[in-house]
């Protein structure tokens, strides 16, 4: 029974942090300082119980947990995790955060879910099980988040036709100005983009620890990387070349189809992806 509490609450650390980790994304691409501080108080919060972690598991073996690849693991992020936090508050280094603790949550992640010696075959198995259940979790809430951009650019392209075409009425008055549907697009994406990023470091721990033919170059796994270098370079394309506007939504438009592709073909074709099975 304390067992399968630990396991819990291991679980909650890792979700507190994939959020924290989200929360720094969106601070690192928007420079949204409101976001910046919700994910220090997180990464905090995940600190201190990862700290009673280590301080309970020093109780209970009597030396440093650091002998084992589990106790390793978990050490190792938990360096990360300090370190990015006094670094930070020492000096202000923005996004030296954020980007130690994308490898610090990739660490955690294995540690929590991996099926090493701490735990027992029945609780590997449901981890592992888990473990898929979140990558899906993660997969399917960046999609929504990409279609719900999508609808927005289309949206935005409805407005844009009617104003060129001078054609007043009740539905241009109806739909949002197009700053408003061209800002809300990109925060989906911008919202969008790590979940993706973290279901794939996730979907990846899984597939290695479950498939030991786990392929790089299966359909569904270059599907989905191919959507993240895509909503990657959307990113891009609006922060570091400006662009906006129609182009960007006709960009978005051409993205959800692509994520159609992968979602319905490439799941299709699959070796070994759920969605394939």
């Amino acid at each position: 029974m304390v067992d399968m509490e630990l396991t819990r609450i291991y679980e909650l650390i890792v979700i507190l942090y994939a959020v924290s980790v989200l929360l720094y994304f969106i601070d690192f691409v928007q420079n949204n300082r409101k976001a910046n501080s919700i994910a220090f108080w997180l990464l905090s919060i995940v600190w201190v119980l990862q700290t009673a972690f280590l301080i309970l598991r020093m109780f209970e073996t009597g030396r440093f947990p650091i002998l084992t690849v589990s106790e390793g693991l978990y050490f190792y992020a938990w360096v990360l995790i300090t370190l990015s936090l006094v670094i930070n508050r020492l000096f202000r280094v923005d996004f030296m955060v954020f980007f130690t603790n994308v490898i610090g949550f990739l660490i955690m992640a294995i540690h929590t879910f991996a099926p090493l010696e701490t735990y027992t075959a029945v609780q590997s198995e449901r981890l592992v099980s888990e473990l898929l259940i979140i990558h899906i979790t993660m997969a399917i809430l960046s999609y929504g988040a990409f279609s719900v951009s999508f609808v927005f650019s289309a949206l935005y392209l409805v407005q844009y036709n009617l104003l060129k075409k001078k054609k007043w009425g009740k539905r241009l008055l109806r739909i949002e100005d197009l700053t408003k549907l061209d800002y809300m697009s990109y925060v989906l994406i911008l919202i969008g983009v790590p979940l993706l990023l973290l279901s794939l470091i996730l979907g990846i721990i899984w597939a290695y620890i479950k498939y030991v033919d786990f392929h790089w170059y299966d359909t569904k796994v270059l599907g989905s990387f191919l959507m993240f270098v895509a909503y990657s370079a959307y990113l891009y394309a609006r922060l570091r070349r400006g662009i906006q506007g129609k182009a960007i939504a006709m960009w978005n438009i051409g993205l959800f189809l692509v994520l159609l592709i992968n979602f319905f073909l490439f799941g299709s074709l699959s070796n070994f992806h759920f969605w394939g099975s």
